[in-house]
């Protein structure tokens, strides 16, 4: 990746994708930001506005012309956006199909025809579905248990499809729940991590759903930024394939309420007296997610530098100092 290159981030808005964009400016890159701030925040992007190498464009990738627009002149393109969560595509499938299935091909499209030399895209971990395997391997995934995780397998092959047809250069980063600064702890569809800190930020009891035996392999944000830049930098072996994004530990939902209970109560004792109350499991929920990683570190030279216990203290230090 050659230096002051131009890049294109899509949902940069996001907590992910501001993180990118922040990665990028540092290392001297001209940043354009695509997003219609359908999740992602404003505030996230506020820090950048002043700098003479970063873009905004608000538009939505459902919208072709607008992804042509922002594609124009790009030398490489992270796609980062995407209607999260399973909860959410289960009660409207239509838009998660129209934003992460359309939204993706309309990007695909525009990178194919402005020549941009790599298309660098968000996957999930969702697309090992009803996959068994006590540890998840990219050679293997199963039937998908959600709309969103269809639509993530159906990226996938987009991709694929498109660099055996036009000889473009894809790689898919497959996250295992991601969490970090600016994750978003509101509304119905908040991520497990965020919502419990703040529930005992407020002196509140978490909801774990089911009996919180469920198992994640939680990756800190910054881990998940340096796969994308690994994944710019990477050769031409590394191309067209998909790699798991992860730590290679598995947490319980039960070890994960403990920890954060553990960390807030340095900063606020009374939060250790909490205890949780379990509600329903949710539908679509994979039971165990746990990454075998040895294929990102391969290729990519992957290897994470944050695991949970150090990540969860600084998710919790921003969220301590940004939210309370």
């Amino acid at each position: 990746m050659k230096e002051h290159s131009a890049v294109l981030v899509t949902g940069g808005a996001g907590f992910i994708g501001s993180s990118l964009v922040g990665a990028l400016l540092e290392k001297g890159h001209r940043v354009t930001v695509l997003d219609n701030f359908s999740t992602g925040k404003r505030e996230n992007l506020a820090g950048f506005v002043s700098n003479p190498d970063f873009t905004l464009i608000e538009g939505d990738i459902r919208d072709l012309e607008t992804c042509r627009k922002a594609a124009e002149g790009q030398d490489h393109i992270l796609h980062e956006a995407a209607l999260g969560s399973v909860p959410r595509s289960i009660k409207d499938p239509l838009t998660t199909f129209d934003v992460n299935i359309s939204g993706f091909a309309n990007m695909m499209i525009a990178a194919r025809d402005a020549g941009a030399k790599r298309f660098v895209y968000a996957s999930s971990s969702s697309v090992y579905g009803s996959d068994d395997s006590p540890v998840k391997r990219e050679d293997k995934t199963g039937m998908p248990l959600s709309p969103y995780a269809l639509s993530k397998q159906t990226d996938e092959q987009i991709a694929r499809n498109f660099a055996d047809l036009y000889g473009m250069e894809t790689i898919g980063l497959r996250y295992f729940n991601v969490f970090g600064r600016r994750q978003d702890p509101d509304g119905d569809y908040a991520a497990v991590i965020p919502k419990f800190t703040m529930s005992l930020m407020k002196h509140e009891a978490p909801v774990i759903n089911g009996d919180g035996s469920f198992s994640r392999d939680f990756t800190y944000v910054d881990n998940a930024v340096e796969s994308n830049l690994l994944a710019l930098e990477a050769g031409p072996e590394a191309v067209n394939r998909c790699y798991n994004v992860a730590c290679g530990v598995r947490t319980t939902l039960n070890e994960l309420f403990a920890l954060l209970r553990e960390i807030l109560s340095e900063l606020d004792p009374s939060i250790a007296a909490i205890e949780a109350v379990h509600g329903k499991p949710r539908k679509g929920d994979i039971p165990h997610s746990l990454a075998d990683i040895s294929l990102a570190s391969k290729y990519l030279g992957y290897r994470p530098k944050w695991q949970i216990r150090e990540g969860l203290r600084e998710a919790v230090k921003w969220y301590y100092s940004n939210l309370k």
